[in-house]
């Protein structure tokens, strides 16, 4: 490789790094000490209200990074000048926990007001939610800035939806910077939390090979065959454990027990078997890929420095 290549590698990597390097675990040491303490209060106690809550929180900082990074932009409402991802195909009437990131976001205004963005709050919200319901603690970076704006068909265009298949699941994740071993550890991600009837009909009734007869025998008695009849009837992703984080998730796979389409093409004869099979039978190594994933996702395409704002309300731009 010449001097001029190396110049110029190094720095098309200094550009992809810079703004993931900004981000660190002691950002608000200083400016907001007691951020975590007031955080994970207000996540447990969101849990113990509703313990679907804590999938749902999970579920935001997920569909936050994978739509232009990192940045808040799910929790804009519709403004004038531009439409937000509430109502995208992916989130209408689906993603929820809305109002408890505000209310996390006023007990972390009144311990340190204008200081941590919402951006930061659904990553560390999305890594007390796991925790709480068994799941691995990890050190989340910060120092993400909010965006001043959101985009519905970004969002339509970038979230894996429910029918994806196991190529197009590897490609999604990859556009925001994670690999397919990433990829089924952060599916992992549904051990918890429960999915509507729209999202597996089709899976329940038109796929035979790969599906459990008892389990799906079991999912179409809450979810009927006609479309506008118990739409928004709700089933556990995870079968054995839906409110608790481990790996049964995988052992449901292996048994075709998976509840959406995109949950069984894991392990469907495909290139992910063999990772479904370790997590399967190593709830360590899990949860130590799920946490190391979940770090790498934080890392995209964050707002840092200068760039986006600090947010006063998370659902407004300044």
């Amino acid at each position: 490789m010449g001097s001029s290549v190396i110049v110029k590698f190094a720095f098309v990597m200094f550009l992809v790094g810079v703004s993931s390097a900004q981000l660190s675990t002691n950002f608000y040491a200083k400016s907001c000490p007691n951020l975590f303490l007031a955080v994970n209060s207000a996540v447990r106690s969101a849990i113990s209200r509703e313990t679907r809550m804590g999938a749902s929180l999970l579920r935001l900082h997920f569909h936050d990074c994978f739509v232009n990074g990192c940045d808040g932009s799910i929790l804009l409402d519709d403004t004038s000048s531009f439409t937000g991802e509430k109502n995208a195909a992916p989130n209408f009437r689906s993603a929820r926990g809305f109002d408890v990131v505000d209310n996390i976001k006023s007990a972390v205004e009144r311990a340190c007001p204008g200081v941590v963005s919402c951006a930061d709050i659904l990553a560390i919200t999305a890594r007390d939610s796991v925790h709480i319901l068994g799941g691995p603690y990890w050190n989340v970076k910060l120092g993400r800035r909010d965006s001043r704006t959101a985009s519905q068909a970004a969002a339509n265009n970038s979230i894996p939806p429910p029918t994806s298949s196991l190529s197009a699941l590897i490609s999604s994740f990859s556009r925001v910077g994670l690999s397919a071993k990433d990829m089924v550890a952060l599916s992992g991600s549904h051990t918890i939390g429960q999915a509507r009837c729209t999202t597996f009909r089709a899976r329940i009734y038109n796929e035979t090979n790969n599906l459990d007869a008892s389990f799906g025998a079991s999912r179409r008695s809450n979810c009927p065959r006609a479309s506008g009849s118990g739409d928004n009837n709700l089933a556990p992703l995870d079968v054995q454990t839906p409110n608790a984080f481990n790996n049964d998730y995988y052992k449901n796979l292996i048994a075709k027990k998976g509840l959406l389409h995109s949950d069984q093409q894991l392990f469907n004869g495909g290139s992910a078997d063999s990772t479904v099979r370790q997590y399967s039978s190593n709830p360590r190594q899990f949860s130590s890929d799920f946490a190391a994933a979940m770090i790498k996702m934080g890392d995209f395409r964050p707002l840092t420095g200068s760039s986006g704002e600090i947010r006063r309300n998370c659902r407004r731009p300044n």
